[in-house]
């Protein structure tokens, strides 16, 4: 019995296989170059938080900005502009890290656009592919005359519905791929969330003593 071979598959799909190659190739891009962003994020100094609140309470300025600068993290650049403000109303400060945040988290989810649009236009340009495959099948059917050319009709609904598949293939790992990153990202958001809670607590220690 003979087996189906991918690469034959892929090239009985028609031209409408490069378009989602094209696609796939930049859905595997998009994923990995935003996987290793967002892991950076994540990784923490768990020494970060109490070296600023020594600066800080001891009214070292210069030192805090020094350690948020050489700290290659969106929430050291949230806080980095905190200290910038600080002697300022505390609303001020609180808008000047929660602006910045907002710029951060948007810098992460570069290129997702691009993957929920794959995720859905991928299945569909399959289907596209298809539609055009079954009608040119018919239509080499109907030239054939009124002969009975089983062969010539399931040849060509075989070829079709490649299409379907290999756009099904790159909408479902666009989709797993958007969706995996958006939850990394949702940690990340938390993360720059918590740390600017401590560097508020931190600013609002000596009022409370």
């Amino acid at each position: 019995m003979e087996k189906v071979n991918l690469w034959t598959l892929v090239m009985d799909g028609g031209y409408i296989m490069i378009p989602l190659a094209l696609l796939l190739l930049l859905t595997v891009y998009i994923f990995v170059e935003r996987y290793i962003v967002i892991n950076k994020t994540l990784k923490e100094d768990p020494s970060f938080m109490s070296r600023l609140r020594d600066y800080l309470n001891e009214g070292d300025l210069q030192s805090a900005e020094k350690l948020c600068r050489n700290s290659d993290s969106p929430y050291a650049t949230m806080l980095l502009k905190g200290v910038q403000r600080i002697g300022r109303p505390i609303n001020e400060v609180t808008s000047a890290i929660e602006n910045t945040g907002n710029i951060e988290v948007a810098s992460l989810g570069r290129g997702m656009t691009w993957l929920s649009t794959t995720a859905a236009g991928a299945p569909m340009l399959g289907f596209l592919g298809t539609v055009i495959g079954m009608i040119e099948a018919f239509f080499s059917l109907a030239k054939a005359g009124a002969q009975n050319n089983i062969s010539l009709l399931s040849g060509g609904i075989y070829q079709a519905l490649v299409t379907t598949v290999a756009g099904l293939v790159v909408g479902i790992i666009a989709l797993f791929a958007y969706n995996y990153l958006q939850a990394r990202i949702g940690r990340a958001t938390n993360l720059m969330e918590a740390r600017t809670m401590d560097f508020l607590d931190i600013l609002n220690a000596p009022a409370e003593r």
